[in-house]
């Protein structure tokens, strides 16, 4: 099989990205760090990319999906992978790709002081260092690759974390009224591969979120609810602050959510693990 699809990163994402991509038929090779860990029947090489350039050898994707992953959340880290890492694997390449996607992040986005759902329009303002090297990640992505397509996803879940459960287990839901967004991870991998593979050409910029931004309070409420814990303080809508994320440009391509609220996400996951860890 042709190798014709580059994995810049395969953390879960990447590696759900990779295998869906695998499983329509092509030829996929990841970078990552760490070999062992990304799954079959992909194709591995290791490199750390915050360090070394990779060697493509013959390799000429006409896919290229960059999915890297940063720790800890420190400018320095996020520079070396973010900007320095995709830079390095980015110049690897004998030739431009066919389609690229960049996985961002919302965090990008200001922190809500506008009333109306924030959308692809909305200039990005972020509030810290990592979230100013994603955007100097995104320039220099467009940069390098004028066609290519950034993708910012709200939250991720359903995969290991075990983070939001814990905390409604514990009771320790501190802040109920803050609106919050996400996405599961089925569909951030979905949304990733639909836009290499639509017919149409891709815009330059998406939110991939779910249909219903969330305040807090009620996301808690849902899973205290399924998991037999102490009810979380409630939401009130009159004391909401955050900001709130549209799908609207997304879901125009052709995309839909699988799970377009956390009600259906964390239903399908506590159902299938009654007593699990996954968040």
């Amino acid at each position: 099989m042709t190798t014709d699809v580059l994995l810049v990163g395969c953390g879960d994402l990447g590696a759900a990205v990779g295998l869906r991509l695998a499983g329509l038929g092509h030829g996929v090779l990841a970078l990552r760090r760490n070999a062992d860990r990304v799954p079959a029947p992909l194709v591995v090489r290791s490199v750390d990319l915050s360090r070394e350039a990779p060697d493509l050898g013959d390799v000429r994707p006409r896919l290229v999906v960059v999915a890297l992953t940063a720790r800890p959340r420190t400018e320095e880290a996020y520079r070396a992978t973010y900007v320095e890492g995709m830079a390095r694997a980015l110049d690897a390449l004998a030739a431009p790709p066919e389609r690229a996607v960049l996985v961002s992040s919302t965090a990008v986005h200001p922190s809500g002081a506008r009333p109306d759902l924030e959308d692809e329009t909305t200039p990005a303002a972020p509030a810290d260092g990592p979230g100013r090297v994603l955007v100097e990640a995104e320039e220099a992505f467009h940069r390098r690759l004028p066609r290519g397509t950034v993708l910012r996803l709200s939250g991720l879940y359903g995969g290991s974390s075990t983070r939001l459960l814990d905390t409604v287990r514990e009771g320790r839901v501190d802040d109920p009224h803050r609106w919050t967004n996400r996405i599961h991870r089925a569909d951030a991998a979905a949304a990733v591969v639909h836009l290499l593979t639509m017919d149409a050409e891709p815009e330059r910029l998406y939110l991939g979120t779910d249909d219903e931004p969330a305040q807090m309070g009620d996301v808690a409420a849902y899973l205290a609810q399924r998991l037999g814990a102490p009810a979380p303080p409630p939401a009130d809508p009159e004391q909401g602050h955050g900001k709130r994320l549209t799908n609207a440009r997304l879901r125009s391509t052709g995309w839909a959510p699988g799970f377009p609220t956390y009600r259906e996400g964390y239903a399908a996951l506590t159902a299938r693990r009654p007593h699990a860890t996954t968040s």
